[in-house]
């Protein structure tokens, strides 16, 4: 693909950025999808992201640890192996990848403002790298998924929990600042007797310091031929996941490999 296709592909992702953004607004269990705001922290930035990685907002969103947003929202009961995710409001609108982290409450997650530890539990990456360019999972021929889901490790030890949903758009991020956190968190309580160890543990902010080569990148020329999702390992398995699980359709798993015409 030529230089200049390259540079109409990126006018177009940058031509109207706002309708391009999104929030996580509800909570999604076993392929049974909850009220908006239930269980998932309303943000106070409507759909906007957030630029800063050294910002408090890259805990829980603008306004996800306010005192008010914390009491309204409720705690969901799930067990170790549940498929759970995130509904996104409008649509995942820009090329870029999905993690998840998650941080054990001290007390209760209704009252926790996310300041302990983190932990990576999910990631969602590229799809495949090809030379016209790499494809995004959550955003293929520029359609962005609506919803996705994934497996809570079975060794996840009990607990109140803030699930962190970070979705990460690309579009602008070939500068420092520009790349755009798109960040909502739910509220689990999870049960059985999992004795795992979770880890690596990180902290928002402070996990980023927005220089990592998959947080700082040109998306449009020369043709990004490699990746690297930012932030440690995901627990327990160390995988990315290269096909969303969505609903109405069967889960493929949480590791599964690039398509195979995959370079790099």
């Amino acid at each position: 693909m030529r230089k200049n296709a390259f540079s109409l592909v990126a006018f177009a992702a940058l031509l109207s950025p706002v309708l391009g953004h999104w929030n996580f607004e509800s909570l999604i269990v076993n392929g049974k999808d909850t009220q908006p705001y239930e269980y998932v922290r309303r943000t106070k930035n409507s759909n906007g992201p957030v630029e800063d990685v050294n910002s408090r907002d890259m805990i829980c969103n603008k306004g996800g640890i306010d005192d008010d947003v914390m009491s309204a929202t409720k705690t969901y009961k799930v067990s170790p192996g549940d498929q759970v995710g995130f509904r996104v409001r409008d649509i995942w609108g820009h090329p870029g990848i999905q993690q998840v982290y998650m941080s054990k409450a001290p007390g209760t997650a209704q009252s926790y403002k996310g300041d302990g530890d983190w932990f990576k539990v999910y990631s969602l990456t590229t799809s495949n790298l090809t030379a016209d360019p790499i494809w995004w999972a959550p955003f293929v021929n520029n359609q962005g998924i609506k919803d996705f889901s994934f497996t809570l490790p079975t060794d996840l030890p009990p607990g109140q929990y803030l699930m962190r949903a970070e979705g990460l758009a690309l579009h602008s991020a070939g500068t420092y600042g520009g790349a755009q956190f798109y960040i909502g968190c739910a509220q689990l309580e999870v049960t059985g007797s999992g004795k795992g160890t979770p880890g690596p543990l990180v902290k928002f902010p402070g996990a980023y310091t927005g220089y990592e080569p998959g947080i700082l990148v040109g998306l449009w020329w020369p043709p990004l031929r490699n990746y690297t999702a930012p932030g440690p390992a995901v627990w327990p398995n160390n995988c990315e996941d290269h096909s969303p699980n969505t609903l109405g359709k069967p889960s493929d798993g949480d590791c599964t490999p690039l398509a195979a015409n995959a370079r790099g």
